[in-house]
């Protein structure tokens, strides 16, 4: 089992270029199912969540070549209309595979990811849009059977929430259905826009990503094509975040300035510099970081819930209170014990957190239990005085491409054992 060893309180400098978005590549890899001709996709970070997702496509029949970034992929020989179990478990978003399958193969048999879930679940979400478009689905046991007589037929579907995987599956299903599917309360996210451009490249007819109205024609036929995968906005913010708690100054290359507004908001709060031009951004953080008021997360274009544990580690030396209060998910401040280990400063109340800065942080032996509280405890690690040592890194894995290294580049002393 592999640990990052970090010596802290290192100014982070220099340039660091930022890899293709997660959020991004794992609905297009499922989205090329769909097409009839091979796809090649440039910019793909090198995760275990995008292994996984490979897996998945080679066991349902595809043939997929990986050359560094880039991947080549053929679904001309799929077959398969089943993911097992055991694939299903290892990356919770494997469910954006449903609607791709469905709507090539007529018939799909999935588990439910994580394996059985009881009460109220996001997934509910996509199998009623499923069923209002015709499929029948059927839930055995921890299974999931589902099936279309004929092709999907396009209806409006009003999402109670702007979920981001129900909007994409839903965009995916849609693009082969009869007749025109209209999203209410569709996701807004940058990487929803992205899988829109893949898919009207490859042939589709989707209209509005990006708005809360998406409407998307269907057609017969989808083609391969070449598609570039956008930079990642959260590991953007975790370089951002490196530098802010070390007191350092960083460029950031391959990066898209107009999809981290709202953190940029809040790092000028704390008193940061942030200049961007193009494709680049350069990030210059105060001697002393100042508190943030309030941050509430809530989706695109509003402060990303990914980026909340990310923040909150850097405000735990701010100067003064900061308060975060979590609106998307439940559940979400599990990573602030290991936190605490480092001498910061936090209290929980119901779905808030309120942060009191401490002038120091000190290194501690922590352990991550899921991927943002991962990249939380690293930067906790960069800003304290003393040696840390980090485990739990599967979970940074599937998220973050060679961060250790990159980390390492900027002056940070860290590595892998």
């Amino acid at each position: 089992m592999s640990k990052l060893l970090i010596e802290g309180n290192r100014k982070l400098n220099g340039i660091v270029s930022i890899q293709g978005s997660k959020n991004s590549v794992l609905p297009i890899l499922a989205a090329s199912v769909l097409c009839s001709g091979k796809c090649i996709l440039h910019n793909c970070p090198n995760l275990l969540d995008v292994d996984f997702s490979i897996k998945i496509l080679e066991y349902l029949g595809a043939i997929v070549i990986k050359d560094g970034n880039d991947l080549l992929i053929d679904t001309s020989t799929i077959e398969k209309y089943d993911i097992p179990d055991y694939l299903m478990k290892e990356m919770r978003s494997s469910i954006i595979f449903l609607g791709a399958i469905l709507s090539r193969l007529k018939r799909a048999k999935l588990f439910f990811p994580g394996g059985c879930e009881l009460g109220p679940r996001p997934i509910d979400f996509h199998l009623n849009a499923f069923r209002q478009m015709g499929a029948i689905i059927n839930e055995e046991g921890c299974a999931l059977n589902c099936y279309a007589n004929k092709r999907l037929n396009g209806t409006q579907i009003d999402l109670p929430l702007p979920s981001v995987g129900a909007t994409e599956n839903i965009m995916i299903v849609a693009t082969l259905a009869n007749g025109i599917t209209i999203i209410n309360n569709a996701a807004r996210e940058p990487e929803i826009c992205d899988l829109a451009r893949f898919l009207n490249a490859c042939g589709a007819k989707i209209f509005g990503a990006g708005e809360s109205l998406l409407a998307i024609e269907g057609v017969k036929k989808l083609y391969g094509t070449e598609h570039s995968i956008i930079p990642d906005r959260i590991v953007a913010s975790t370089f951002m975040s490196s530098a802010a708690i070390t007191g350092g100054e960083i460029l950031l290359k391959n990066v898209v300035p107009e999809h981290l507004h709202s953190v940029i908001s809040v790092f000028e709060e704390m008193g940061c510099e942030i200049d961007s031009l193009g494709k680049e951004m350069n990030f210059k953080s105060p001697k002393r970081l100042k508190s943030i008021k309030k941050v509430v997360t809530k989706p695109y274009p509003g402060f990303p819930t990914d980026t909340q544990a990310i923040l909150l580690a850097v405000s735990s030396i701010a100067q003064g209170e900061s308060t975060f209060i979590e609106s998307i998910f439940k559940n979400r401040f599990g990573y602030t014990n290991e936190l605490l280990k480092f001498g910061a400063n936090i209290d929980l109340i119901g779905k808030s957190a309120v942060v009191n800065g401490t002038p120091k942080l000190f290194g501690a032996n922590v352990k991550a239990f899921d991927l943002r509280g991962a990249a939380s405890l690293i930067i906790a690690a960069l800003g304290a005085f003393g040696n840390s040592e980090i485990q739990g890194l599967k979970h940074l894995d599937r998220g973050y491409e060679n961060i250790e290294e990159k980390l390492s580049n900027l002056g940070a002393i860290i590595k892998r054992v």
